[in-house]
């Protein structure tokens, strides 16, 4: 068991199999696929029909917080190749919060789910005694023919490990956004005004549909707490495989580049919603990238799935080979704790 206080972000995966997992309640047959580690969300059979569900709190951030809510779970669904439907919404707000906060979120979540399509159907809403700043948490749920998508969980060895679009985004906007003030030290005003504009990147939904249509898919995963390098280590768990991942094939923004370096953070570790990791058969790779970039979506190989899963490896820029980093903590938090 763990004895030390735990770290800022998601419980460690040893205390979720040791804990969490062994107090699930009743075993029911509609449940296909219940809590794994890597794995985000669930599938609850239907009679003809799968329902993909998933749930994720957003807890770091302030200026656009309901739009993030919609997108972070909305990603998780489409990473089954499922488009997302339906969203039930949970806001706990500071204590003296007013109706122009409850408004505001209000009116982001509204945004963001017509954009994507999606219903908001129920939830709860409330003032929270000790809260310093709101808390949005979100379950989202897509429908697919039975038994019709794809897991974190189902990456094959000799798979391609494919990356669309760069490192670090909803960190990047997060920074942006909440340390506005200390980053105009180093970062110019349109600098800047790009990154906080990164929240409109935080969704893949076009992004896994396309794959999943384009075939060849074996398993999808958006990297968030953790950012790329935690997402690729959450895949390699949960398919019991080791991955080589090369560092001079993950774009990185030149706006996350920066702030990364003035706070000093590893962009590979900075919550990442907004990219997508694929594990797509080695002859499909090229056409999964050729179909996204048609639709303006970048993307590009970055590593392999191997058999072995003790080898994780990152080679670097310099040509070095080093274990690939696992994170604790989300780098985003180092940055948000300092004063």
């Amino acid at each position: 068991m763990y004895k030390m206080k735990l770290p800022v972000g998601k419980i460690p995966v040893d205390i979720l199999r040791e804990v969490v997992f062994k107090n699930l309640g009743a075993t029911r047959k509609e449940v296909t696929l219940g809590p794994t580690a890597g794995v985000d969300s669930a599938v609850v059979d239907a009679g003809e029909k799968s329902l993909i569900v998933s749930m994720d709190p957003i807890t770091g951030a302030v200026e656009r917080i309901g739009w993030l809510a919609v997108n972070v779970n909305a990603n998780d669904i489409s990473t089954f190749g499922v488009e997302p439907a339906f969203l039930f919404s949970c806001l706990m707000l500071p204590e003296g919060a007013d109706k122009r906060l409850v408004e505001t979120i209000s009116k982001q979540m509204n945004d963001a789910a017509l954009e994507l399509g999606m219903a908001i159907v129920g939830g709860h809403a409330e003032s929270t005694p000790g809260l310093t700043h709101p808390i949005v948490v979100g379950c989202a749920i897509g429908i697919t023919p039975k038994g019709h998508y794809v897991t974190a969980a189902s990456a094959k060895a000799e798979d391609r490990l494919i990356l669309t679009n760069t490192a670090g985004i909803e960190g990047t906007a997060i920074l942006a956004s909440d340390r506005e003030a200390e980053l105009k030290k180093t970062l110019k005003s349109e600098e800047l005004e790009r990154a906080k504009d990164f929240y409109r990147r935080i969704s893949v939904v076009r992004d896994a549909l396309t794959a999943f249509r384009t075939g060849g898919v074996h398993a999808m995963h958006d990297p968030t707490e953790g950012g790329v390098s935690g997402g690729i280590h959450e895949m390699a768990d949960a398919a019991g495989l080791g991955v080589h991942v090369f560092q001079d094939k993950i774009r990185v923004s030149a706006e996350t580049a920066k702030i990364c370096s003035h706070f000093d953070l590893d962009p590979l570790q900075l919550i990442g919603s907004g990219a997508l990791l694929i594990s797509a058969e080695a002859k499909k790779a090229e056409e999964i990238i050729q179909k996204l970039e048609e639709k303006q979506i970048q993307a590009s190989v970055i590593g392999e799935f191997r058999a072995d899963k003790n080898q994780r490896v990152l080679t670097l820029k310099s040509g070095e080979t080093v274990a690939l980093p696992r994170p604790t903590s989300d780098h985003l938090w180092r940055a948000l704790s300092r004063q």
